[in-house]
């Protein structure tokens, strides 16, 4: 993502609009309007859309990875949240006893020469003498992101490094916040000097009951030294058995995203060039990697969601991965705007510029070059399909930024020539002596502003570069935390992208993902906590659009005096559970008034079947309305059978409204394009 700027202007338009919409609200909504639209489904006027148009876009930004999708329950598991410098904060771990009974601190004794810290516990007290152990024992606790959800009868994977030269009974258990309720646990018991060099334990915990905040607790009754190291705890239920939260990837499973783009915009550039994603550091073991501060957003990250699982994840959705690199800038922004960007200059870029070209050998070499073999022994050596790279997050306007380019574009397309290279820079600049497959288009803005945004690319000359808007997001008062205003907004610039699909390639909304316990941005297409999650409308909004990507583009008309709130597209796809084709017309109504709309659809190789047809509408009772954790469905989807469905149609369309009519169309030679 990009900093936002606003001014006082926009401030001011969004506020106008906040009132005109409570003002809506409170007096309901008017009378109907009436119109016509016009569907030409000839195909001598059909288009293909891009087969990768519609997908989405991963920042590791609200926590979204780290205590979200990436299913590892204990934060800060290497003890090197605190820096290197020792002794060290242990934040979240706390400490169970007292000083009389635990020291604890951290040390740089750890056998990870690029995570050298390790907690360290000086246990004071015993289960017998004159300082006995109180009831339980004493040690840490992690309460994970805000509490660990533990399931009745779920497995959990425990692994852990332990050093000790003495004899050691070390309790490993999960329970409630309180620690009273144990749902599960295991003892690690060892003679004296059997840990004295460091060794990884790892064992299963099955749970007994569920508790959605839980924690995990490492105790003892047994005085003498511990050291404890990369302590984990995995559920073994994730999706596709990767390590991805499987409730959160099956969300994304279900919009059929096209392509992934990662690991972000501003987490990608860092506000500190020390603190950018470094692909190699995220690979290999995950206790071997060194984790670093994600400073654009203000949270640690060990990375165990590193550049194999985004490729991973990418693979197991179905989707091309679009990899954003960092171009040798930071995007630290002062205070008023002022930019205090660190810069490499173009002399200096060639590391960063290899680096690069590492990455997609890691990706794409095969098994016995330098990085293929890491990602093979990380199990997988099937290259993965990586076929874009975005160099940088909108630094156009940077001094350094096009020659730094050239020198990635260069060396990448030298290496790899088919690579698809994107661009921060806006079409205008690009030429033959700066050359782009694709340039990156970032979209933030009012409701209002967003759906006047549906001709967005109706005069963009139809040679040249394709863009890719890998950004777009309703922001501001009207926005709220995810608003149906909002949500039909997006979706009306949406249809000006599928009308204009030969000028825009791809497309994704930005953020993704919130954990609730953590808002840095709102709004946000998925929010969720440790056991919960729901879709905001924008998220429903996008299943509308899920069947664009690779269909068939057909042109249409709308007719109506006096109301300029109505947009509408028309595609054919075909389903690939039944092979079945539909005539899909999407209709979004950003006013406050009913339509009566009159559907003619002409030019159909077949006809329409008169039954098997629906409707599908994405409404409520107020334009501001959100979902939440209490009422998840508040603003989503509901589908009706379309009766007599045929190619003259009278259909209503509620205010405030997205309105899709899957017409299915009897069996023929229908192909799409």
């Amino acid at each position: 993502m990009a900093v936002q700027r606003t001014d006082a202007a926009s401030w001011l338009h969004e506020l106008v609009l906040v009132y005109a919409l409570c003002w809506t609200i409170s007096l309901g909504f008017v009378a109907g309007q009436t119109g016509q639209l016009n569907v030409d489904a000839s195909p001598q006027n059909a288009r293909k859309i891009p087969d990768k148009m519609f997908g989405i876009f991963f920042e590791e930004i609200n926590h979204s990875g780290a205590g979200g999708l990436w299913a590892e329950l204990v934060s800060n598991r290497g003890f090197e949240a605190g820096g290197p410098n020792t002794p060290s904060n242990i934040d979240p771990w706390l400490i169970i006893g007292n000083e009389t009974s635990i020291i604890v601190g951290t040390d740089r004794t750890s056998c990870f020469v690029r995570n050298p810290v390790a907690l360290r516990m000086e246990v004071l007290c015993d289960s017998k003498g004159t300082n006995v152990c109180p009831s339980g024992g004493v040690g840490v606790y992690n309460p994970g992101y805000w509490g660990m959800n533990i399931e009745r009868r779920k497995v959990y994977k425990v692994a852990l490094h332990i050093r000790s030269s003495d004899a050691v009974s070390l309790t490993v258990s999960l329970t409630s916040s309180d620690g009273l309720q144990k749902l599960a646990s295991h003892t690690i018991t060892a003679s004296k000097k059997q840990f004295a060099k460091w060794t990884k334990i790892e064992f299963h915990l099955k749970s007994g009951q569920t508790n959605t905040n839980s924690r995990l607790q490492l105790t003892t009754s047994k005085s003498g030294v511990i050291w404890l190291d990369q302590v984990s705890v995995m559920p073994l239920d994730t999706y596709m058995g990767h390590g991805f939260r499987k409730d959160l990837a099956s969300m994304l499973a279900n919009l059929k995203p096209q392509f992934l783009k990662f690991p972000g915009g501003n987490y990608a550039m860092g506000n500190y060039l020390r603190n950018a994603f470094r692909w190699s550091e995220t690979v290999g073991p995950w206790e071997e990697r060194p984790g670093h501060f994600n400073d654009a957003w203000g949270y640690w990250t060990d990375d165990g969601l590193g550049f194999f699982e985004f490729l991973q994840l990418a693979e197991d959705l179905g989707a091309s991965p679009v990899w954003v690199v960092n171009d040798g800038s930071s995007n630290l922004h002062g205070l008023l705007g002022a930019s205090q960007n660190e810069e490499v200059s173009t002399a200096t870029i060639a590391s960063l510029v290899k680096d690069v070209v590492d990455g997609i050998e890691f990706a794409r070499g095969g098994p016995k070059t330098t990085w293929g073999s890491v990602r093979a022994a990380m199990g997988h050596p099937q290259p993965f399909n990586l076929d874009y790279v975005s160099i940088g997050n909108q630094e156009c306007w940077m001094l350094y930024y096009r020659g730094n380019y050239q020198k990635f574009y260069s060396a990448i397309k030298a290496a790899y020539p088919d690579i698809n290279i994107v661009s921060s820079c806006d079409k205008s600049t690009i030429s033959p002596s700066n050359p782009a497959d694709l340039y990156d288009v970032h979209v933030y803005t009012s409701s209002s502003d967003m759906f006047s945004r549906t001709s967005m690319f109706d005069n963009t000359a139809r040679s040249g570069p394709k863009a890719i808007v890998s950004e777009y997001a309703v922001t501001g008062n009207d926005a709220g935390k995810g608003t149906l205003v909002a949500a039909l907004a997006e979706a009306a610039f949406l249809v000006g992208l599928e009308r204009n699909s030969d000028v825009v390639e791809m497309a994704s909304c930005a953020p993704l993902f919130v954990n609730d316990n953590d808002r840095r941005w709102s709004p946000d297409a998925i929010v969720f906590n440790s056991w919960q999650n729901y879709g905001c409308p924008n998220y429903w909004m996008l299943h509308f659009f899920k069947d664009s990507s690779g269909a068939t583009f057909h042109p249409s008309s709308i007719q109506i005096s006096s109301y300029n709130q109505l947009v509408a597209s028309a595609i054919t796809w075909q389903s690939s559970k039944d092979k079945s084709t539909c005539l899909k017309i999407k209709v979004v109504n950003f006013g406050n008034q009913a339509v009566n709309l009159s559907i003619s659809v002409s030019g159909l190789d077949e006809g329409i079947k008169s039954s098997g047809s629906k409707k599908t509408v994405l409404t409520s009772s107020g334009p501001l309305d959100e979902n939440s954790f209490q009422q998840p469905q508040r603003v989503a989807p509901v589908s009706s059978p379309v009766e007599k469905a045929n190619e003259q149609m009278d259909v209503s369309v509620d205010p405030y409204s997205l309105t899709s009519f899957d017409l299915l169309l009897e069996p023929s030679k229908h192909s799409t394009i």
